[in-house]
Order: C-alpha cells, then structure tokens, then sequence
C-alpha cells in the first residue's frame, strides 16, 4: 500500500512538473486574445505599427489580436498597465521607447522601466521630421532658424507626445544647438499635434516619420528636414538636421515590451514573429512607404538598447535642465 501511494505521489510530482514546464515553454500560446495597448490616442505612429502588426499576428497566431489606446503622461499610463498585467503574453506593450527610456528621469514612476518589462522586440526606427504649418514663411532649416532668432519666444512647437517626449527633447536639444528659444505646446500624441500644425494653430514640430509622411505628401504641411543620421534612403533630396547641426540624432524607436516574468518561450516565440512579419515584401513596402526601418534586434539586444538609452537620456535632462514643474 505505502508503495503504490508513493508510486502516485512521484507520479503526480512528474505531471505537475511537466505542466510547469509545458507553461514555461509557452505551449499552447495564444490561448485566447491578444492585447497591444498603445499609450497614445489612434492614428499615430505606435498605433500604426501596432494596427500592422496585429493584422498579422492574428493571421499566424490563431487568436484575434487587438489594438487598445490608453493615452495620458507621454505613454505612462498604458505602459504602466502593461507593468501590472498577468505576464503571460496576452497583454503587450507598443510604444516609442525612446519616450519610455526618457520616462525616469521625468517622473515619479509606479513602474520600473527595467524590471517591470520584458524586451520582445524593437519593430522599427523612423527618423523624427521637422515639419512646419503650410503659414509659415520659411522653407529651410536655416530660414526656421532665422525666423525663430527674429522672433524668440513667438513660434510654437509642438511637443506630439506631451512634455518630457521623445519629441519635445527633439525640439529643446535643437533650440539650444540653434540659440532659439519657442514655446512648447503638450499633446497627447502626434495625430492631434498633426491636426493642430495643419490647421496653422501651431508652427513646428518634430514628430514621427509613420504618422507625419502622409501629411507632407498631400501637401498640408511643410517637411525641411529630417532627424536620422544621415539623409534618409526614402528621403534623399531632404537634409538632415546634422549637416547643420552635426551629432544630432532623433526619432522614433517602435518597440514591443511585455511583463516582466513573462515565459522566455513565448517571448522568443513573439519576437521571431515580429522579425518574421517585418521581413514580409508587403510588410516591408509598406513600412518604407510610411518612412520606418524594421529591426532585427534580439530581446537581450533590446533590453541593452534601453539600458544604455536610460543614463543618456538622464544626462539631457540634467544638463538642458527639463523639469515638468
């Protein structure tokens, strides 16, 4: 008797084990919808890639996947949402992270932006535009900056993804490169930043290339130059702000986090499917019609990119004195 209790015994420690190892692996992953809140409201550039993205994901994963805006204190509040989520992969992060790495030296978080997320996967760089309303009499860099220095603290920028953004540190780094001084102006996101700067209640802004492009292309607003490193490949007749301002460097990181704790194998699982879809032809072309570079980048890979881009971002703040006082 005591040997056939604790043959079950060893057999009911073998099965829980399994069980938990089946977890761990991710089997069974998605056992019911997905969810990608994007912090900021619909139609801007997270909320397109996120839209993307889910199309295909429901396609390869079997279960619907579907986009939720929560926007509020430049991402906070939908990211962190996600931070206290179950961490079984149904409930994503998809955000500009270079907000999210800008976070901690701003505000006094409820999350960690180390500790509380796990690095799926970094979806796509597109360089930061510097756009202006169709009003304004300039149609250069240069002739911005004239305009600005005969006018300091008339022009209005707009900060597309609220105070403390990715796109607000984008227009102070370039006003103390060019000694110009313009007023900011906070938005929950780049669609209602968009609306503003074609409606002429604005004057400037940097925003993301994703939700920014089509708007110059219809020829509402007026594109003088663009933040990446060099010209841009789907851009080539545009300048870059560093050929006047050399080492400036901006834009719009797009990157997929989930809770931290959240099984490797169903991280793993997401981030091959990520690479996967952006590596599509249709995917591809229709990125580089919006103006963004997918990326290949690796959870670990991810996670270091936030970890160095954390202290960076810490010493702009400092050092340009930014404070949401």
């Amino acid at each position: 008797m005591h040997k056939r209790r604790f043959a079950l015994a060893i057999a009911a420690s073998l099965l829980a084990l399994t069980g938990s190892q089946t977890l761990a692996q991710g089997a069974g992953y998605p056992s019911k919808p997905i969810r990608i809140v994007v912090p900021f409201p619909a139609g801007g550039t997270s909320d397109v890639l996120a839209r993307l993205l889910g199309i295909k994901l429901t396609e390869s994963l079997g279960q619907s996947v579907l986009v939720e805006n929560r926007a509020g204190a430049s991402g906070n509040l939908g990211a962190d949402l996600v931070a206290k989520s179950a961490p079984d992969g149904h409930t994503l992060l998809l955000m500009d992270v270079g907000n999210l790495v800008i976070s901690p030296s701003l505000y006094k978080l409820p999350f960690n932006v180390m500790s509380d997320f796990a690095p799926v996967a970094m979806v796509g760089y597109s360089p930061h535009l510097l756009v202006v309303s169709s009003a304004l009499p300039v149609n250069s860099t240069q002739e911005l900056v004239a305009l600005a220095k005969s006018q300091p603290g008339k022009l209005n920028f707009a900060a597309a993804a609220g105070m403390g953004s990715a796109t607000h540190l984008a227009g102070v780094q370039f006003a103390q490169r060019n000694g110009i001084r313009w007023n900011y102006v906070p938005y929950k996101g780049g669609s209602q930043a968009m609306s503003d700067l074609i409606a002429g209640h604005i004057d400037v802004t940097f925003n993301g290339m994703v939700a920014t492009y089509p708007h110059v292309k219809a020829g509402k607003i007026k594109l003088l130059a663009v933040s990446s490193a060099q010209r841009f490949a789907e851009l080539p007749n545009t300048p870059a702000v560093g050929e006047t301002a050399p080492g400036f460097h901006t834009g719009s990181w797009q990157g997929l986090l989930a809770p931290t704790g959240t099984p490797k194998a169903i991280v793993d699982k997401l981030n091959a499917e990520v690479q996967r879809i952006t590596a599509l032809p249709e995917v591809r072309e229709k990125l580089q019609t919006l103006g963004a570079e997918p990326s290949n980048m690796s959870p670990a890979e991810f996670g270091a990119w936030m970890k160095a881009e954390i202290p960076a971002m810490a010493k702009i703040v400092k050092d340009e004195k930014i404070t949401l006082e």
